[in-house]
């Protein structure tokens, strides 16, 4: 889950561009004149202007904190993920034309329209690294470094940090085992603040300018794109979602020969290939209206979800075409969820579907369908649109996403080999249709090709519930954290919502000739995707013999699209996206910067695991630190990231402090007394008001930042902890950890019921809920005895320390407070809480053992 800031990555070989956009989770409206990748609970924003944000969007203005609000694109889901929006003046909430704006803008999409000569088709595109400039003076974007009072507050917290150690050795032999525990977790903490001091030190944010790429480009000159999208059950991501985000895909202003989409179904379902086939009807009248009337929102659930409001653009022809549209697409919907109803429904049943007979999820053959095809080769038609279900056997690893991208590279490369390609996870959409502009704005807009890898936008959510009480918005992460890294290497590579260069993905530049041998033992037996690759390495790309028939090259995608093909190939070891962890995206980007230089639980619980994994592994950032061309300061961040996994154990150590020491009789605070005293709690005030400030900064209220301090303690000992322990049992050969799929949740309207549970706690009877659930109760026994006096032999008053901070816990805890006591779904099941109760008496037990 990854705000409205686009990051540019330098090194000296591949420097990558990234821009960043905000997260925010459980859905944001999003306003005309925002444009980012939105998320279905996620959106993508691309450059924004900063000052534009805050005149105009008011408490939207935390998802944005880079670019020019004029330059920038996004993607969107629901949560949901899109990118920046230009700037738009009294338009329709729906046409959002570019009135009132900047006239080349408006000059730049309508000549982007024009028929283009066949010398525009993908095959005969050559990339060059030399820019033609009309005025020198022209750049596609600028990078404008930041120095903020962060550094001040950064700094205060680390000397804080540093004077509570050196108290915790001064004192330490006149102390017992629970001052050693405070000093292990406190020197946990300190390194950790060391880790986030390196990676915010530097910030810096792009702005980019689209209205220039045209005037230093012809339409002709754009490069082609291949769009990947990616889903892999169609009950735990429902077609219509994918659907949503195909046809955003499809709608985006950018030559529509210049474009293809594929779609990677991992459940070979014929109910997500029959979606398809349904959305590209549908497509033939959306497209056509939304560049009609300049439409900003391209997926159809959010754009008929607005109000209509009166505006020069409701005219009888646009409400016409409006009504029929939205007709259209209410009977796109019925459709779908009439065969999502039916076992096997009538259409299913057609000769379009005799590869789908007797088909398993885990045990099927490659399949491979054109959906469409754009013939003419026209700027003005509709892209490609082909669906992939690549090949699986019991016996042969998939290697979960990784593998879906891969054989999508390897696909597209043997069907289109755009020298770009951008992919994004199934609830997203493009929310602003010029998104393909910023992105070259980036791509095209450096020295060379080599300074910049990939383009990344981080994940914001759309209609997100207010204040986040579920702490997983993620805004502030990506708004503080994004922009400081973006001035390292460059930002982490996020999975989805990102525009890359195929060579970057193929993993080398060539050195000398290429040979067929080489080709063969680094891309596979296929002689057909061999030769593409090799164009691409040469700096070409497209298929070699073109003008062709893109239905004609399906049965050479077929053999690289098997389960046997990367075997004794460098797939997912050295070129592509690597295997071996269920985050593939970090390892995938660390490799990238390794190489080149300078240059909701259930979602916690997989990041932790996978983060670990790629600690644990051969490519951990020290090891590349050394052995590569990994940054020191970058290697910090991904450690900073990576990290995650690691925490559980010193903050669950830490936590149950207070109430140890209230029991047992100890303490690890200094006495109200001492002057020592005033070291925590100006730390514990510090760290607070800055991260208020960082909160305040980003738009967010008071009570936002309670709920992300209070989450941020919940998903440590609760998802982090058992993502913790999967690894553990992984490494010793115990448990094989596994990708799970995050649900995603139908689009709602506003204003429906749904909206009154929003943001509401629920539980079940996961085990993943007795770490905190027990942690709660001991710390109510701990209050309990200490009230009453019980086991208390020198009164409250010497541990008033102790009994604040267990009384914190017990706030930081508050939704398994509260759980204890409801019903249905928002209570914690009883075998839940017997099972934490044995716990809880089982630490009492040991603590009086001990004090004994």
């Amino acid at each position: 889950m990854i705000i409205g800031m686009p990051y540019l990555m330098l090194c000296p070989e591949y420097k990558i561009q990234l821009v960043l956009h905000s997260v925010v989770e459980n859905r944001i409206n999003i306003t005309p004149h925002q444009s980012c990748f939105h998320y279905r609970n996620r959106i993508f924003r691309q450059p924004l202007n900063t000052d534009f944000f805050k005149d105009e969007l008011g408490s939207c203005s935390r998802s944005v904190s880079v670019l020019s609000m004029d330059s920038a694109p996004q993607w969107s889901s629901k949560v949901s993920r899109s990118w920046p929006q230009s700037r738009t003046t009294g338009s329709h909430p729906r046409s959002g034309r570019y009135e009132g704006g900047d006239k080349s803008i408006q000059a730049s999409i309508n000549h982007l329209h024009k028929p283009h000569t066949p010398s525009a088709q993908q095959g005969n595109f050559k990339l060059s690294s030399s820019i033609r400039w009309p005025n020198q003076s022209l750049s596609l974007y600028e990078k404008s470094p930041e120095n903020t009072l962060h550094r001040a507050l950064d700094l205060t917290i680390f000397f804080l940090l540093l004077s509570l150690l050196a108290y915790r050795l001064h004192s330490l032999k006149n102390n017992g085992l629970t001052w050693l525990v405070a000093f292990l977790c406190e020197s946990w903490f300190t390194f950790l603040w060391v880790l986030n001091l390196s990676s915010k030190w530097n910030p810096v944010y792009y702005k980019t300018y689209p209205e220039r790429l045209l005037q230093c480009h012809r339409v002709d000159e754009l490069p082609p794109v291949d769009m990947f999208v990616t889903t892999a059950d169609p009950i735990l991501e429902p077609p219509i979602i994918t659907v949503n985000t195909v046809l955003s895909l499809l709608a985006v202003d950018y030559p529509a020969n210049k474009l293809s989409c594929y779609v990677s179904d991992d459940g070979a379902s014929p109910l997500t290939f029959y979606a398809l086939l349904e959305a590209s009807k549908f497509a033939k009248l959306w497209v056509p209206f939304c560049k009609k009337y300049g439409i900003q929102t391209r997926a159809p659930f959010r754009y008929f979800s607005s109000e209509l409001v009166s505006s020069h653009d409701n005219s009888m022809d646009f409400l016409k075409e409006y009504r029929k549209i939205k007709e259209g697409y209410e009977e796109l919907g019925r459709k779908i969820e009439d065969a999502t109803l039916k076992s096997m429904p009538s259409e299913l049943s057609t000769a379009e579907f005799v590869a789908f007979s007797n088909v398993e999820r885990r045990n099927h053959p490659t399949i491979i369908k054109v959906i469409l095809e754009n013939k003419e080769s026209s700027s003005d038609g509709l892209p490609h649109l082909v669906y992939v279900s690549r090949e699986k056997h019991p016996k042969h690893p998939h290697h979960y996403k990784a593998g879906a991208m891969n054989v999508l590279t390897r696909v597209s490369g043997a069907m289109t080999n755009a020298p770009f390609m951008l992919n994004v996870d199934c609830d997203m959409y493009a929310n602003n249709p010029q998104i393909f502009h910023h992105a070259m704005c980036l791509l095209l807009g450096s020295k060379s090709e080599q300074d910049c890898g990939f383009v990344q936008s981080p994940q914001m959510f759309y209609d997100a519930v207010k204040d986040d009480p579920l702490g997983n918005q993620m805004v502030v992460l990506f708004k503080y954290m994004g922009s400081g890294i973006a001035g390292l290497q460059g930002p982490l590579y996020s999975g989805t919502g990102c525009f890359h260069r195929r060579k970057v993905i193929y993993g080398l530049w060539p050195d000398g000739k290429l040979t067929d041998e080489k080709l063969e033992k680094t891309f596979g037996n296929s002689k057909e995707f061999t030769k593409t690759a090799a164009r691409i390495l040469s700096g070409l790309s497209g298929i070699s013999d073109c003008p062709y028939d893109l239905s004609n090259r399906v049965e050479a995608a077929y053999q690289i699209a098997s389960c046997s093909y990367d075997y004794e190939t460098s797939w997912g070891t050295k070129i592509g996206w690597l295997y071996g962890t269920t985050t593939e995206d970090i390892l995938t980007g660390m490799r990238i910067h390794a190489r080149d230089g300078p240059a909701a639980l259930t979602q916690q619980k997989r990041w932790a695991t996978g983060l670990l994994e790629v600690l644990f592994s051969k490519n951990s950032p020290p090891i590349a630190t050394f052995t590569a061309k990994l940054q020191f300061r970058q290697c910090l961040a991904y450690m900073w990231i990576i990290s995650w996994g690691l925490r559980p154990i010193p903050e669950l150590c830490y936590l149950a402090l207070p109430a140890y020491c209230i029991m047992a009789g100890s303490h690890f605070l200094p006495k109200v007394h001492e002057p020592a005293v005033l070291i925590p709690i100006s730390l514990f005030v510090s760290y607070k008001f800055h991260t208020l400030f960082e909160y305040y900064g980003a738009g967010f209220s008071i009570l936002a930042c309670l709920n992300n301090l209070m989450m941020g303690r919940i998903i440590t000992v609760t998802s982090w902890l058992f993502g913790f322990l999967s690894v553990i049992l992984k490494l010793l050969g115990l448990l094989e950890t596994v990708f799970e799929v995050t649900k995603k949740d139908l689009y709602t309207t506003p204003g429906e019921g749904s909206d009154k549970d929003a943001g509401g706690f629920t539980f079940d009877g996961s085990l993943i809920f007795v770490p905190a659930t027990t942690l709660l109760l001991v710390h109510l026994m701990a209050l309990v005895t200490a009230l009453l006096g019980l086991f208390d032999h020198v009164g409250i008053e010497s541990r008033i320390g102790e009994i604040i901070c267990s009384v914190w816990v017990v706030l930081c805890f508050s939704p398994f407070l509260k759980g204890l006591f409801g019903k249905g779904k928002y209570g914690i099941p009883t075998s839940t809480i017997c099972k934490s109760a044995a716990l809880a008496l089982l630490f009492l037990a040991c603590t009086i053992t001990v004090r004994k």
